[in-house]
């Protein structure tokens, strides 16, 4: 892995704003009228949704494959408490992880020296991932928006219970999206934009330029973040790598593509136009799934309002080989009973979707992820645990 200099934090660009002001004017005016709220929690269109939850962004599988993790989002400022819970689709059981549950038992070793515990009314999760460590620990690492910005460390007891072990603050300006942990218990987390920045100036830069802010930190104990060459993105959101923790999968929400870099050499390998790709996961046959917004500007501010029920824009599920970076589309919706899907999570003979801002996780069957019939080729090597990866 090239190791290049410290990344420096980037100024803010408020003096810009009035310039930009009419530019976000057009853009909003060009947009649609926008997708009403999802009220109704009836399956429809060979999708059921299960409408128990909050703002469920990410999910991963536990240990046992059973059931899964939710993390129950607030919003990327930490305005409000989210939560972790698990989530079994056989019996319809939600349990309470973390912080209603749970224990703070921190291990030296684990993180930073000295990093304290999350604050439990403050806690705000965002993307997660789960591995089994050389060591045989199975853990939980969690980007946190809640009082800090911070790396969220969790042991996954034999019971399920999560322990918080330890925790990585981030550097000046950081602001994470999703992550992967590798099994050396180091982690590649994505970097959204500075978060000094004002977020409506990077988000007309990201939009109607080739700026691109967004990049994946590598973290280490040794030498703590680092920036991965070949990893830039215009808002880098949802991120995957391969088995060998060579190749990584970065999702650049705002320039419409997932881009594949391998660490080792920091060079960019290659690319897929997937229109605003958010978080990724693995199939049970090795291709990368891929939770794709066909909104507009105006659809995604108003679903970062919604109060109740479920944000309506439409969505795909994109199936992508990481190989060939061939891609084809295994899933499009629109309307109820679900919209804005952040993440396509296989689970036994589902396929769960789960959501930035609504109160459902929704099944699709699995048999959307069976090849067309005419597909052939090698098998491709999956990761050791399959994580989707983070909005």
């Amino acid at each position: 892995m090239n190791r290049p200099a410290p990344v420096r934090a980037c100024n803010g660009m408020k003096r810009y704003l009035a310039l930009f002001g009419t530019l976000f004017a057009v853009a909003l005016s060009g947009c649609s009228g926008g997708s009403p709220a999802i009220t109704s929690c009836e399956p429809a269109a060979g999708l059921t949704p299960d409408c128990r939850f909050s703002n469920p962004e990410d999910l991963v599988a536990t240990p046992s494959g059973n059931a899964m993790i939710v993390s129950q989002y607030s919003d990327m400022a930490g305005s409000r408490a989210g939560s972790l819970v698990e989530f079994n689709p056989g019996t319809g059981a939600i349990k309470p992880l973390f912080p209603a549950a749970g224990t703070v038992s921190p291990i030296e070793g684990w993180g930073e020296l000295d990093c304290p515990p999350p604050e439990p009314k403050r806690f705000a999760p965002h993307g997660i991932d789960r591995a089994q460590l050389v060591t045989g620990e199975e853990v939980l690492y969690v980007v946190n928006h809640g009082g800090r910005e911070s790396i969220e460390m969790f042991e996954i007891a034999a019971s399920g219970e999560l322990v918080w072990r330890g925790c990585v603050m981030a550097p000046e300006d950081g602001f994470f999206n999703d992550l992967v942990v590798l099994r050396s218990g180091e982690f590649r987390v994505t970097q959204m934009y500075p978060k000094s920045a004002n977020a409506l100036w990077s988000f007309l830069r990201m939009q109607f330029s080739d700026y691109a802010p967004g990049f994946v930190y590598h973290w280490s104990p040794a030498f703590g973040f680092e920036r991965l060459s070949g990893s830039d993105a215009q808002f880098a959101n949802g991120v995957a790598q391969t088995a060998d923790e060579r190749m990584l999968f970065v999702n650049s929400y705002l320039g419409n593509e997932v881009i594949k870099v391998d660490v080792e050499t920091g060079k960019r390998v290659g690319s897929v136009p997937v229109e605003s790709p958010d978080n990724l996961s693995w199939s049970p046959t090795g291709e990368l799934l891929v939770a794709s917004h066909l909104a507009s500007v105006r659809d995604t501010l108003a679903c970062g309002e919604l109060e109740t029920g479920n944000c309506g824009f439409a969505f795909r599920i994109v199936a992508i080989d990481p190989e060939t970076l061939s891609q084809r589309t295994i899933l499009e919706h629109a309307g109820p009973p679900m919209g804005a899907a952040t993440v396509a999570l296989p689970l036994g003979d589902g396929l769960y979707l789960g959501t930035f801002a609504g109160d459902r996780i929704t099944r699709a069957p699995a048999t959307l992820l069976s090849p067309p019939a005419s597909a052939s080729g090698d098998a491709v090597t999956l990761p050791d645990k399959p994580s989707p990866h983070r909005s």
